[in-house]
């Protein structure tokens, strides 16, 4: 019976220990990326849009969208739960119009850290107006976000306007292809919440 007690005993400390190191990472990784400034996410969002034009049809992708939502950097920290966060900007017409951040987590075996940029194309009126006039707006509840694949040769030749929510996933290696963005939440910035 004594031994029972203290196999319970281990584990409750080991789950404590797993949760503390989760929390501080989460909160490091949210403290850097609310020091992010409206300039540094700009800059960093036009590196990002870069790497989409260069990509074979990104250019026609980008062109086609009523609007960009280019999240640059966006980082997950793991420890059995991984969370992900990040900053981006809303463009339309080539121009910055809001600032939006992004947040998720997920349960399940993982331990690292990894970024990615995340570039959302509205491809019609519609869908960029309900994005824009939600509060939290979350994919898979108030719309659904198609990730476009790589067709033969890595071009983007999949994407199509038959989804009105369509987005583009990079890692440090190039387009990932494997990727939901389901249960993702999307908050727009008080713009004097950033640094100047």
């Amino acid at each position: 019976m004594n031994f029972y007690f203290q196999k319970i005993r281990k584990r409750c400390r080991l789950l404590c220990l797993i949760g503390c190191i989760t929390l501080m990472f989460s909160v490091g990784l949210a403290d850097t990326a609310m020091a992010a400034s409206a300039k540094q996410i700009d800059a960093e969002a036009d590196k990002a849009l870069e790497r989409l034009i260069n990509e074979e049809g990104g250019k026609e992708f980008a062109k086609n969208a009523k609007a960009l939502l280019i999240m640059p950097s966006v980082g997950k920290g793991a420890l059995i739960v991984g969370i992900e966060h990040g900053k981006g900007a809303l463009r339309i017409g080539g121009e910055t119009v809001d600032y939006y951040s992004m947040s998720s987590g997920s349960v399940g075996l993982q331990v690292g850290g990894e970024a990615k940029d995340i570039i959302i194309a509205f491809m019609t009126t519609a869908a960029l107006e309900k994005f824009r006039t939600s509060k939290n707006w979350e994919a898979g509840v108030d719309g659904n976000i198609a990730v476009v694949a790589a067709g033969d040769g890595g071009a983007l030749t999949t994407f199509s306007g038959k989804e009105p929510i369509q987005a583009v996933v990079f890692d440090v290696k190039g387009l990932f292809f494997d990727f939901s963005l389901k249960g993702g939440k999307f908050s727009k910035l008080d713009k004097s919440d950033l640094k100047k």
